[in-house]
């Protein structure tokens, strides 16, 4: 098909605002799927996806599109995740079109997400088609949302197209912009083609996902990946329609798969492009800015032995999901495991369960951090994600920890509540906006450390579900941050340890010990729980003694004789003491690190 009559597009919005009900709605007008195949969420592949009700990988589909006046027009939809944690999938995508659907809750209006894709294809110099879904809602307030959308996104209201993914009303209208607004791909002289995705499949190797922006490619062709300078061959080659259909070639302006006879994970690199060895080109494309981790946390298997297979998922798992990063490390209480780096604490969770179900792994993940930089006396600094590889204090100058700028989208009646939250996690308020008479827009600045456990779920709840946040890392600040350690009798256990603000560092220290007691099964003395800072001990829980009862054999008699058998106990229990060590069960390390 000649690349005139292909448009390449996204459908991008905020999460929940009915994405994969419509890309199912688009399939079904283009008769891309047959009426025994249409089910909920088709481009959703994954159990979780479905379960959960939000797309986490974006899934390429080629559809065949008959206009009013006859011509047939290849559509090649990408349909993307909408939670900020997965803003990285989001930018593969448009990289790859040249349009996208932006898509508005007609109830829920603009939200922050909202704003933070339309920049982002705004930035790639998309044409941007406005569609404002759900209309057929009790609650749906049209002119509101097209007033919103002049006002933050600078869209003519005109430009908008009304529908319901639901319904199916408006489909046609969508379809018929799509071919009208959004220009068909621009050819390059040589063949280059862009891997945005990538999966591994046990019996044929790495697939890579491509879009072709110039040339073309061939069943048989030899070549070569830019980045790395490894050379294969084409072994299958083929588009989505939704699964996967082999086909003998791919032109420009198209979006499929290549399969090749690499089998290493480690060769092929997202973002690389693809050209034919016998005529390669000499420019690479612009591929994508390196992701940079915000939050960090240690990946353990409860089975020391799963660690080759663990190492064998994390490599896999990144291949499918390039902001995952990972690195070997060790602890003395939880054997070998992988520090990993993640973009939010929703991708962390996300990763986990995928390692329990596609890869039948048992794993255990210590408390999340972020990468502070640490400056010392001697005028070095470093930058430190695992508290273990924090510097003794007396070398230390300062402490400087990252800062996001949040954006929040809240009702009116929730500001003085939201306002609260963010004093208690040490952040300030920069900017209020109104958006219209009953939602207001925050801009705050936040250190990354006080978001990352229950802020989104204590937002969501001040504001009724309504809010929603966006955020980018700002910059990095001055802290008064201390490494808080806890100690049992006497020993520090390395997985409990945290870096935090010496003003949370009492509670949170005390916390920790009230946990331990309770999960710590007693031994035969006294065991001391402390939380300490540096040589400072701020909290302390004792477990008490298993007392076996000596005097049992005395009946009657002197009571000096029951005194000189307990203080010969006391004195054993002081011997055993001072050379015992406790063992901490693997469930009270699962049962304290999962709360």
């Amino acid at each position: 098909m000649d690349s005139v009559r292909i448009r390449n597009f996204c459908i991008i919005a905020h999460i929940d605002h009915g994405k994969t009900t419509l890309s199912d709605r688009l399939l079904e007008a283009t008769g891309t799927i047959s009426p025994r195949e249409v089910r909920a969420q088709l481009l959703d592949s994954m159990d979780l996806e479905r379960e959960r009700g939000i797309t986490i990988k974006s899934h390429p589909v080629s559809m065949h599109y008959v206009t009013a006046d006859g011509n047939e027009m290849l559509l090649n939809l990408m349909d993307t995740p909408g939670h900020v944690d997965f803003s990285y999938e989001v930018s593969r995508c448009l990289a790859a079109c040249e349009g996208a659907l932006l898509l508005i809750d007609a109830a829920q209006g603009i939200e922050a997400q909202t704003v933070a894709n339309a920049l982002l294809a705004m930035q790639q110099n998309l044409q941007i088609i406005p569609v404002i879904n759900k209309i057929d809602l009790p609650n749906a307030d049209v002119p509101k949302v097209l007033a919103q959308m002049e006002e933050v996104l600078a869209i003519p209201k005109e430009e908008a197209i009304l529908a319901s993914a639901k319904t199916g009303l408006g489909v046609g209208d969508i379809l018929r912009a799509i071919v009208e607004r959004i220009p068909p791909p621009k050819a390059h002289a040589q063949t280059k083609a862009l891997v945005f995705d990538s999966v591994f499949d046990p019996y044929k190797g790495v697939i890579c996902y491509v879009r072709i922006f110039g040339g073309q490619l061939r069943l048989g062709d030899e070549i070569t990946m830019m980045q790395t300078a490894r050379r294969t061959q084409v072994k299958e080659i083929g588009c989505f329609v939704p699964a996967m259909a082999a086909r003998d070639e791919l032109l420009c302006g198209q979006v499929g798969y290549v399969v090749t006879s690499i089998k290493s994970v480690s060769e092929i690199k997202i973002g690389d492009t693809v050209t034919k060895t016998s005529d390669p080109a000499t420019e690479p494309l612009r591929g994508y800015k390196e992701v940079r981790p915000m939050v960090f946390s240690g990946i353990y298997p409860l089975d020391t032995s799963d660690f080759e297979r663990l190492k064998s998922a994390m490599g896999r798992l990144q291949l499918n999901d390039s902001a995952l990063t990972y690195a070997s490390e060790s602890s003395i209480a939880l054997g070998f495991g992988f520090r990993c780096g993640f973009l939010g604490l929703l991708h962390m969770e996300i990763i986990q369960e995928r390692l329990r179900r596609e890869y039948d792994l048992d794993v255990l993940s210590t408390y999340p951090s972020v990468v502070y930089r640490v400056f010392l006396t001697n005028g070095e600094w470093r930058e430190i994600d695992n508290p273990q590889f924090l510097p003794d204090p007396s070398n230390i100058d300062h402490i400087e920890e990252p800062f996001i700028l949040a954006t929040l989208h809240i009702p009116t009646d929730s500001l003085g509540d939201v306002l609260g939250l963010l004093n208690e996690k040490r952040g300030t308020c920069t900017n209020t906006e109104t958006l219209d008479g009953t939602r207001l827009i925050l801009t705050c600045r936040i250190p990354l450390n006080e978001i990352l456990i229950d802020f989104n779920d204590r937002m969501k709840s001040i504001t009724r579900g309504y809010g929603s946040m966006d955020y980018e890392l700002a910059a990095y600040e001055t802290a008064d941050l201390v490494k808080l350690d806890i100690l049992v009798n006497g020993e520090p256990v390395d997985a409990f340890s945290a870096i935090i603000h010496r003003s949370k560092a009492v509670s949170q220290g005390r916390r920790m010990c009230e946990k331990l007691k309770e999960l710590l099964p007693r031994q035969l003395f006294k065991i001391a729980i402390q939380a300490a800072i540096g040589g400072n001990i701020i909290a302390r829980e004792s477990l008490g003694a298993l007392r076996k009862d000596v005097t049992a054999k005395c009946y009657g008699g002197d009571i000096t004789r029951k005194r000189k058998l307990l203080e010969k106990q006391k004195e054993g229990k002081k011997r055993m003491k001072s050379i015992g060590k406790v063992s901490i069960p693997q469930d009270a390390f699962i049962k304290i690190l999962k709360t």
